[in-house]
């Protein structure tokens, strides 16, 4: 009868998220077309529970593991929102190379779950942890870590990112493992702490008090109703406001970040995202996964006003309104700013420069990691001061800035992933001194490296 009720209870509430890629009527959504997870990456799927009380549909976790990383110290995780185009869309986020960069600065490892979650079925059979997603993403680690040879993978602490109805189990997750999360960010979704009008049989979360000491960060579009009040997501910004409203009441450390530009899509908010999270995982991570995360050190922590965009230190504070929230540090809270007034956050450092640089039967190959604060906008191929070509050409988004990779509604790449390599044109006779940079989306630029020729 419980499940009965959460099923009914829930059709409304999900009529609130997005369904991102097309399905044809009458077609089921396709989950085989994951990219390959050779090391460093590596997979595991489960079938749907042929019981009342376990996860109602299949479900695959694909793992990213740093290379030359002896023992992790934690694990970033990326949730897809709801709706079948979403859940497809999961099956990139571990082959995310700005994430992939979060990840291996703290020695983490990057988990992305699809939930083969069929066509207009309720996604709160998996967004809701208690109907048997959180069991099985418990299992999932311990497999995965048996898998790749990490053991403590099951017992290190996670940084949860969600989009939509992955910001509902994100902050779930939170909520019933306050003691295993590091911090959270959500965006536009979040759990319910109390019963909602629009499905009063839902059952709401408890607020314990351990969960106040986590860091979150909820982060929507101006057009979910802050701004804009009716359409599709407008309610958005009401269940963030009672969600934040449960927190300040027992002084816990939650931020909100509105993005003047979108609406439910993710726009660019990971250029906060990964920074918050980097800022939370520096201060909180143990040494060991056999030690307790570390407090927040609330003496160096900003505020901020929603309304009004000021920032301010929190020995400043002279009286705190509803629309107040708490920010980690001076360093996050400039960033905030910035994301608020026009999502532009800044970067001042150049991208790593290429590796393994090579040409061979007239292909130049290499290798790259992300910039941190940037990302990879795209390489350029140089010969001389001059740019002959640049990979991808042009670089596309049609979400925000223009990534090398590409980007769904989701925050994942779309496929197929896009190869780091070019076809040498024969109008270049000459291979000599090919070099290769890379551009962040800011539009710093690493150091060239020279091409290595290869001969068969």
């Amino acid at each position: 009868m419980k499940r009965i009720h959460l099923i009914l209870a829930a059709m409304a509430f999900c009529l609130s998220f997005s369904i991102e890629l097309s399905i044809v009527e009458g077609q089921e959504p396709r989950y085989d077309w994951a990219p390959e997870a050779t090391p460093p990456y590596y997979r595991v799927r489960y079938e749907a529970a042929d019981t009342d009380d376990g996860l109602q549909f299949a479900v695959q976790y694909s793992v990213w593991i740093p290379p030359d990383v002896e023992t992790l110290r934690g694990v970033v995780v990326h949730q897809h929102g709801c709706g079948p185009g979403s859940c497809q869309s999961g099956l990139t986020g571990a082959y995310d190379l700005h994430w992939q960069a979060l990840a291996k600065k703290h020695h983490c490892a990057l988990v992305a779950a699809s939930y083969e979650q069929p066509d207009k079925q309720n996604c709160d059979f998996w967004c809701d942890p208690r109907n048997g997603s959180g069991d099985a993403f418990l299992r999932g680690l311990k497999d995965l870590g048996q898998q790749a040879g990490h053991p403590e993978l099951s017992r290190v602490p996670w940084a949860l990112w969600g989009h939509s109805g992955g910001g509902v189990w994100s902050g779930a997750m939170t909520l019933l493992y306050p003691d295993r999360v590091a911090a959270a960010f959500l965006r536009s979704g979040t759990p319910l702490l109390e019963t909602d009008p629009d499905a009063p049989d839902r059952v709401p979360f408890d607020l314990v008090t351990q969960a106040c000491s986590v860091p979150i960060m909820v982060n929507l579009g101006t057009e979910e109703g802050f701004t804009v009040s009716d359409g599709r997501f407008s309610k958005v910004w009401p269940r963030v406001r009672k969600f934040l409203s449960a927190f300040q009441k027992q002084d816990g450390l939650v931020g909100v970040s509105v993005d003047p530009l979108t609406g439910h899509q993710c726009g660019n908010q990971r250029y906060l995202a990964i920074a918050w999270l980097d800022e939370c995982l520096s201060q909180r991570l143990p040494e060991s996964p056999e030690l307790a995360l570390r407090p927040m050190d609330v003496s160096t922590s900003w505020m901020a006003d929603i309304e009004t965009q000021a920032i301010f230190a929190s020995t400043d504070v002279t009286q705190l309104r509803d629309t107040t929230v708490w920010l980690p540090s001076e360093r996050i809270a400039k960033l905030w700013v910035d994301y608020v007034r026009d999502t532009k956050v800044p970067d001042t450092t150049a991208p790593p420069t290429p590796t393994d640089v090579e040409i061979r039967d007239g292909v130049m190959t290499w290798r790259a990691e992300a910039d941190l604060e940037s990302g990879i906008r795209q390489f350029m191929i140089l010969q001389g001061d001059t740019v002959v070509a640049t990979v991808p050409d042009p670089p596309t988004n049609p979400f925000g800035r223009p990534l090398f990779q590409g980007l769904l509604y989701s925050d994942t790449p779309p496929r197929p992933l896009q190869p780091m390599q070019w076809q040498v044109p024969k109008t270049i006779t000459d291979l000599t001194g090919l070099q290769i940079a890379t551009e962040n989306t800011v539009g710093l630029r690493s150091k060239p490296v020279t091409a290595v020729i290869l001969h068969e």
